[in-house]
């Protein structure tokens, strides 16, 4: 490792008060000719929640990375107690008091909770004394887990879980977590908050990284912001605005999400008429008896609790699963139900699911490669039937500078992108298609405040153009604000939609908890607000 700092050298001074739990100095890191951190500075002290802020590709998880013995910097140093520490590999991290939570589930699909949390784990802690220490955990914080069920079969907020599970077990002096409420239910978010406190009043040091920045202004007392690899600021949260701190983090202000008031909606384009899907796995769920429609110039959200069938009905929605009866799915007037994706594109209708790495892009390949298999289905064909490369690189290009994505090199890898800009990319490839239905499963997961309001502004724009679009979220906030009504998915059964002018978010919450309504009548989209705020 090159390092400003030789093992023997004398340790980096404090910027101020004591000596850090674990410090990172000079922290420079490249990749060819891009440079991801470029002289970084971070001191986090034992018993606060630091924030880590920045915008999309400012660096943040390249620096997490470091800390956590994924990546080695180029130059810099990290110490420990004012000493300084090589940490060539996560399990050196690890060693020293390092865990951490990752944006991206860093699971293994075909084991089971207990096996992937082993992994981690010493080699004498398995079997039932592991499965024990996880149920054990799992009452003290409230983060309850099936040790025996295969990870494929669980919801992203399922996923979550295991990850802080799998690191609170290893008994960290500093838990790193990177946007760990993105795919949690504000329940569920009450939950990790109680957890976080309490890790912060047993001494412990916690490096918060998120875009929800009333989060960061409830937790937080301390915060760094990364923009372009470089430090540009600090400041203490609760002393700003979370709009002052996105404009912090982009280096201006950021732009309101508005809507029309009170727009025309038009003929129904979308519809579910009693959707009635076994589960397609031990540990799914089943829908049941849905009925929804969605019209041109409608957004529709579908808020629910992570696992409650949300992964099943977008499945039947693109025709990954297709129905048993044709008349049960319609687009545009036409029965799709067992249609699969291809078909339903070339109806005009254009899908971006919850799983960005795999599902939505293949994280090997280019950028284009990726724009290439989602339109081949509707593309015009070349005489020897392969659409032109050249076409799918102009709109990856289209896509890359409507949306603001940030990436090394011209046509890179979808995954060397960073979370919020890889989210950036899928959103944008399906709505430049402009469909005329869009399904749209967790639009603003992981991405920054400015990207978060570019993308709902342009899920909001696809509607006003007459697009009929069903967005399917955890994050109630983004519900409120962009959907003209709101229906709640409860272990398979949908609630009646109901304009979101005329709800609450505690209303909501107790249809996510199971408590109030009755399974919905088909949803009727002329007594739709569209867009309501």
């Amino acid at each position: 490792m090159a390092t400003a700092f030789s093992p023997a050298a004398q340790p980096p001074r404090p910027r101020q008060g004591p000596t850090p739990l674990f410090g990172a100095y000079g922290i420079v890191k490249r990749f060819g000719s891009f440079t991801a951190n470029d002289g970084v500075d971070l001191e986090i002290r034992a018993g606060e929640i630091h924030a880590l802020l920045g915008e999309n590709g400012a660096g943040k998880s390249t620096l997490m990375k470091i800390l956590y013995g994924l990546l080695e910097p180029t130059e810099g140093v990290v110490t420990h107690k004012g000493d300084i520490v090589q940490l060539p590999n996560p399990e050196a991290a690890r060693r020293l008091g390092i865990g951490m939570v990752f944006q991206h589930f860093s699971l293994c699909e075909n084991l089971t909770v207990a096996e992937n949390i082993a992994l981690v784990m010493p080699k004498d802690l398995s079997g039932r004394a592991l499965a024990d220490r996880i149920a054990k955990l799992g009452i003290d914080y409230g983060l309850h887990l099936e040790p025996d069920r295969p990870v494929w079969s669980l919801s992203a907020g399922e996923r979550q879980r295991i990850e802080i599970v799998r690191c609170l077990l290893q008994d960290p002096s500093l838990v790193i977590l990177d946007e760990p409420t993105s795919v949690l239910t504000p329940g569920e978010a009450e939950v990790l908050f109680s957890v976080l406190e309490r890790l912060r009043a047993e001494g412990r040091a916690l490096l918060y990284i998120s875009h929800r920045l009333d989060e960061v202004r409830r937790l937080c007392v301390r915060a760094t912001i990364l923009r372009g690899g470089k430090v540009v600021g600090a400041c203490n949260p609760q002393e700003e605005t979370a709009r002052s701190l996105a404009a912090m983090m982009v280096g201006s202000a950021v732009r309101e999400v508005t809507g029309r008031a009170g727009g025309t909606v038009g003929t129904e384009r979308l519809r579910l008429d009693r959707l009635t899907l076994p589960a397609p796995g031990l540990h799914a769920t089943s829908l049941r008896d849905v009925s929804l429609g969605v019209s041109g110039g409608e957004i529709l959200g579908i808020a629910g609790i992570a696992g409650n069938g949300q992964a099943e009905l977008f499945a039947a929605l693109s025709g990954e699963t297709r129905a048993p009866d044709p008349d049960a799915v319609r687009i545009d007037g036409a029965a799709v139900g067992g249609l699969g994706i291809n078909a339903r594109r070339r109806l005009g209708a254009a899908f971006v699911p919850e799983e960005r790495n795999g599902h939505a892009a293949a994280p090997l390949m280019s950028l284009s490669e990726n724009a290439l298999l989602s339109r081949y289905p509707t593309a015009p064909l070349t005489r020897l039937g392969l659409l032109r490369l050249g076409a799918a690189r102009d709109l990856a290009k289209r896509v890359i500078e409507a949306f603001d994505v940030r990436k090394a090199g011209p046509d890179p890898a979808a995954g060397t992108l960073s979370g919020g800009n890889l989210q950036k990319f899928v959103v944008g490839r399906e709505i430049l298609a402009e469909p005329g239905v869009l399904v749209i499963n967790q639009p603003t997961w992981g991405v920054d405040a400015a990207a978060a309001a570019h993308i709902r502004q342009a899920v909001i724009d696809l509607s006003a153009r007459g697009a009929a679009i069903l967005v399917i979220s955890q994050d109630l906030d983004e519900l409120f604000e962009i959907a003209g009504s709101i229906a709640v998915l409860h272990d398979g059964t949908l609630s009646t939609a109901v304009p979101s002018g005329e709800t609450t978010r505690e209303a909501i919450g107790l249809l996510m908890g199971g408590s109030g309504d009755a399974p919905a009548e088909p949803h009727d989209a002329s007594k739709a607000v569209p867009h309501a705020h």
